[in-house]
């Protein structure tokens, strides 16, 4: 199959004060959220002056991409566009068309499997080609959560905690995300055999034997939001410390192993309240980086991309093999969506 453009697809973010609201109104269109609400999430953001990190990291993979792939001489233009703020997903679309674009894939900043992270970006895609004239053929990148570029840094960054000889139990985040959305895609699943294969790296390290022991991992979640009385993915991050601390662990080492890079989730959720909360019961907490733009991980865009092209072969780690490129019919469901606070941080 022939392709002309690579574009990269993420979330957005606010960039100043001003954004804030509006960016949370896009995040919530038709949920009926009214703007009291959505000012009680904006005053996390306040804290960091309106900005979220994720537009500017993005524009850093974009570099980091395009710079891989004039490298290796792969002549595919890359472009980058957002679900919530701009660059608007339908702008870079257009840009797209008016450039001749006809066919390009899309690599999503998303690694694992569910409505929020895989589903609803296809959607997306979907609205643009319909409201752009002469819009290309956007393909969608398969789900990357066992492929080596993506796990083999999450393992070092990992690994660069347990130095410290004290951070011994390991506690994998990622999003939560409903019952209802859980049941209907392999997030969970995906997210327990990832943790499991970092681990796994880890101990196959040639520096293993140097690093602190691990005494056990756990997967735990964050960022839950909407009403109390709808069931999502527990336990919370916070209060599994709280867990430890009073099993009698005094220390562990946090990897958000749900995101690819150090955005407001990870900044306010674990940088903010995590660690307030591990403060208050005097655990030592450490917080491992997200892969961010590791040469590794930006090179797996480009094998992804390779694939495609049938120009490499399918990377993957474990037993589950590669995610197909056309995801099941059925899978990653939309969940029912109640009304209440949103889940709106990057």
């Amino acid at each position: 199959m022939r392709y002309d453009a690579v574009l990269l697809l993420s979330f957005g973010g606010p960039e100043g004060p001003a954004d804030v609201l509006p960016f949370l109104r896009n995040v919530t269109a038709g949920r009926n959220v009214p703007d009291e609400r959505l000012a009680e999430v904006a005053e996390q953001y306040e804290l960091f002056g309106g900005v979220s990190p994720i537009n500017d990291q993005n524009r850093a993979l974009l570099a980091a991409i395009r710079a891989d792939f004039a490298d290796h001489d792969l002549d595919l233009p890359v472009y980058w566009g957002n679900r919530n703020w701009a660059p608007f997903i339908g702008d870079t679309v257009a840009e797209m068309a008016a450039d001749g674009v006809e066919r390009a894939l899309v690599f999503v900043t998303s690694a694992f499997g569910s409505y929020s992270g895989c589903r609803q970006y296809r959607e997306d895609l979907a609205r643009a080609e319909a409201a752009v004239d002469d819009a290309p053929t956007l393909e969608k990148l398969r789900l990357y959560w066992n492929h080596p570029g993506f796990l083999e840094p999450v393992a070092d960054r990992v690994a660069e905690q347990l130095r410290t000889g004290t951070a011994r139990r390991v506690v994998f985040t990622a999003h939560s995300i409903p019952l209802s959305m859980a049941a209907a895609c392999d997030y969970e699943a995906q997210l327990r055999a990832a943790a499991e294969l970092v681990i796994d790296l880890i101990g196959q390290r040639d520096d293993a034997d140097e690093l602190d022991e691990i005494t056990g991992w756990d997967l735990v979640w964050q960022s839950r939001s909407g009403p109390p009385q709808i069931p999502w993915l527990e336990p919370d991050v916070n209060d599994h410390l709280e867990a430890l601390a009073a099993a009698g662990t005094d220390a562990a080492t946090v990897c958000p192993l749900g995101f690819v890079s150090d955005h407001m989730e990870v900044e306010f959720d674990l940088d903010t309240q995590a660690a307030g909360t591990a403060r208050r019961l005097g655990l030592d907490y450490r917080r491992a980086a997200t892969v961010g733009t590791d040469p590794r991980f930006v090179a797996m865009v480009r094998d992804l991309v390779a694939e495609r092209l049938d120009e490499g072969p399918r990377l993957w780690l474990g037993d589950a093999g590669p995610w197909p490129d056309q995801c099941p019919d059925g899978h990653c469901a939309p969940p029912q969506r109640p009304t209440g606070r949103p889940s709106v941080k990057d």
